[in-house]
């Protein structure tokens, strides 16, 4: 045997017993080794690396660290989406989320799997041909960001499996920090005078998310597996509870506390006995997850709009305490709303300090009676937004200070409450509770709106997130969302900033561009005029011909439409009589952003009317949302699932399980430009 043979074999042996450590140290917690011997094998298999370079592969274990730091985060779409789960608060909310489902089973006995509700952050882990390849974030539940190198430093998940795995297929879990990794953290932090982290959720989601591996490399994350997305090639067991032994017997970390459940009665009782013991727990949890565990029955059972019918959280109760409001402050929403918030004295609750809490809105204030330098109960929920329960009022000095929104805002020379941003005159519809900021340009608004105007429900560029538009306002590139369009003109200012690279930029401003040929309920929806959503503006596009049109629309007009009452009308005219909003109607004119309304056709004339879709994997060309919204544009229905009364399902890029469910059904399947055929024919 050559000297290079030799190397290449002592190479695989050292890194089968390396990831079998790692596998006993990170899953199984029994490790077998000191740290230094371990150290020691890194260090051997390192040198042969270096030393023989065509040898080394991505799955090896000195691939987990040490990457070059990544310019910017890139999008994975998701084959399936990735849902968020519904939530109850209560015995009876089980109760009747327990019926519902049994209602749709037909009284069929479904049995359950509980686990803990962890207070990470989701991720998808996809592997083709036994190796890690994508790494990806919830995102919105249909496109996330790419954190493979990230996530590849986190020992606990495989960078390989075995070769009884499928030939390609997608796990999803929870990274987490423990409690006494995020403690650590935060004492070496505070050591080395760094902020520290809120909370263990908020440490591991920014640690996951660092432009540098080797950061995220040095913070104790954990991970647990809690289901398969899909898979490829390979017979998967039919219960969610076998699936996570198939799982585990393939290198994954599940979690040991999971539980089988025969009857609701034993979910319950899991439930208490975690409430009684979470702290115990060493990761923080919010609550338990209920599954219904044969995946028959999940497919049954489907899912409505973002969440599964056959899943639920069951939150554990909200932990409370006191403290004193120091002051009452207004924020400024996305659409305007002017939003109380309470300024207090920090408190801890729950391992987290309080400084500020939401307080609904001037009415509940009000109706709760409560006051500035009021002592007060604090509420914690998990990721709810702390919030102001209500005052003690044993604990009243006398020096407490009753709350006027108005009064608050008044500004005496102009005679009038005004916005403590922009200074426009605020509102409030009648019947309403909440006061308003009409100007569209308001700069408090200007980044929520830029985000909701580029999302994909709206007018979908892609490469306008939150980051971005927090950056585009921070370099003052954009006044307000209309500007987008004229970055094509500040193309050298963007090769400026920091991590701006030229391909980005074009990909940016070639999204730009694209979105011009929305259509119209789109660009009404993406304005983000207050109390006007997807529907109404598909209703508003189908009666008004062009913006213009609905601009100029009185309220009489508005209010003659079905469906739309004063409320939406007074928030139209609002909308559109501002003079800031007025200025970026100009700009979006000029760039070519005004798209006519459709032509109006009753349903019964629509060409595809009747006919089902479902849509699985990755389109390249469209968006699920824009397939989905001409599907039905043209009178046919997208739905979620696979039924007997399916007509076709347009398969994409990696396609889930609803196609061998589709070709056990004889549903017809076609492909993405098929479905362009079959929409342009019918156009």
């Amino acid at each position: 045997m050559s000297k290079q043979d030799k190397a290449e074999e002592r190479i695989e042996k050292l890194r089968a017993k390396i990831n079998r450590h790692n596998h006993l140290y990170h899953v199984l917690d029994s490790p077998e080794i000191s740290d230094a011997a371990y150290d020691e094998l890194m260090l051997e298999l390192r040198r042969l690396e270096e030393q023989y370079p065509q040898f080394m592969t991505t799955d090896s274990p000195t691939q987990r660290v040490g990457a070059a730091p990544i310019e910017a985060f890139g999008i994975v779409e998701h084959p399936l989406p990735l849902l968020s789960l519904g939530n109850a608060f209560s015995q009876q909310e089980l109760l009747a989320w327990n019926e519902r489902t049994s209602r749709m089973l037909a009284g069929q006995q479904a049995s359950f799997v509980c686990e803990h509700k962890i207070d990470g952050l989701a991720v998808a882990l996809t592997y083709v041909d036994r190796r890690l390849v994508v790494g990806a974030t919830r995102g919105d539940g249909y496109r996330g960001e790419n954190i493979t190198q990230n996530l590849r430093t986190v020992r606990s998940i495989p960078l390989s499996v075995p070769r009884e795995a499928p030939p390609r297929f997608e796990v999803r879990g929870e990274v987490f920090m423990p409690k006494a990794g995020f403690d650590k953290l935060n004492r070496e932090r505070a050591e080395a005078g760094q902020p520290l982290f809120a909370n263990p959720r908020n440490a591991a989601a920014g640690s996951v998310r660092q432009l540098d591996p080797r950061i995220t490399a040095t913070r104790p994350l954990d991970i647990y597996i809690y289901m398969l997305g899909y898979a490829e090639g390979r017979a998967t067991p039919d219960s969610h509870w076998q699936t996570l032994e198939y799982l585990k017997s393939l290198g994954f970390k599940v979690n040991p506390h999971n539980r089988q459940c025969n009857d609701i009665l034993q979910v319950e009782d899991y439930y208490n006995t975690w409430m009684e013991k979470r702290e115990e727990l060493p990761y923080q949890a919010d609550g338990i997850v209920v599954k219904i565990d044969l995946v028959g029955f999940q497919e049954k059972l489907g899912s409505i709009g973002h969440e599964p019918r056959w899943a639920i959280a069951y939150k554990f109760p909200a932990v409370q305490g006191n403290t004193v409001l120091k002051e009452i402050k207004i924020s400024v929403g996305r659409t305007g709303t002017l939003n109380p918030y309470a300024v207090l004295e920090p408190v801890s609750i729950g391992g987290v300090t309080i400084k500020q809490a939401a307080l609904h809105n001037e009415d509940d204030i009000r109706r709760k009676d409560i006051r500035e330098e009021d002592t007060v109960i604090v509420q914690r929920a998990g990721e709810v937004i702390p919030q102001v329960i209500g005052p003690v009022i044993s604990r009243r000095t006398g020096k407490e200070k009753p709350f006027s929104l108005v009064d608050k805002l008044y500004n005496h020379k102009k005679g009038r409450a005004l916005c403590p941003i922009c200074g426009a005159e605020v509102f409030k519809s009648e019947g309403e509770v909440m006061y308003y900021c009409p100007n569209a340009a308001c700069p408090a608004q200007m980044q929520q709106r830029l985000e909701h105007f580029a999302s994909r429900g709206a007018m979908d560029i892609r490469g306008i997130g939150d980051k971005m538009s927090a950056l585009l306002f921070r370099e003052k590139v954009v006044k307000d969302f209309a500007d987008v369009y004229y970055l094509k003109e500040k193309r050298d200012k963007l090769l400026g900033i920091d991590r701006m690279a030229a391909k980005s930029i074009d990909n940016l401003i070639q999204a730009i561009e694209k979105s011009k040929q929305r259509p119209l309920p789109r660009l009404i929806y993406a304005l983000g005029i207050r109390q006007i959503g997807g529907e109404t503006a598909e209703i508003l596009a189908g009666e008004f011909d062009s913006l213009g049109s609905l601009a100029g629309a009185t309220r009489d007009k508005l209010t003659s439409i079905h469906t739309i009452g004063p409320r939406i009308a007074d928030s139209v005219a609002a909308f559109f009589s501002n003079e800031g909003n007025k200025e970026i109607i100009e700009k979006l004119r000029r760039a070519g952003v005004l798209p006519p309304a459709e032509k109006e056709t009753s349903p019964e004339e629509l060409p595809l009317s009747g006919m089902e879709f479902v849509i699985t994997g990755r389109l390249d060309g469209l968006s699920r949302q824009e397939a989905e919204s001409r599907i039905k544009s043209h009178g046919g229905t997208a739905k979620s699932d696979i039924t007997r009364n399916t007509n076709y399902l347009v398969v994409g890029a990696e396609p889930g399980s609803k196609l061998a469910r589709a070709q056990s059904l004889d549903i017809k399947q076609i492909n993405e430009q098929e479905l362009l055929r079959l929409l342009d024919k019918n156009a």
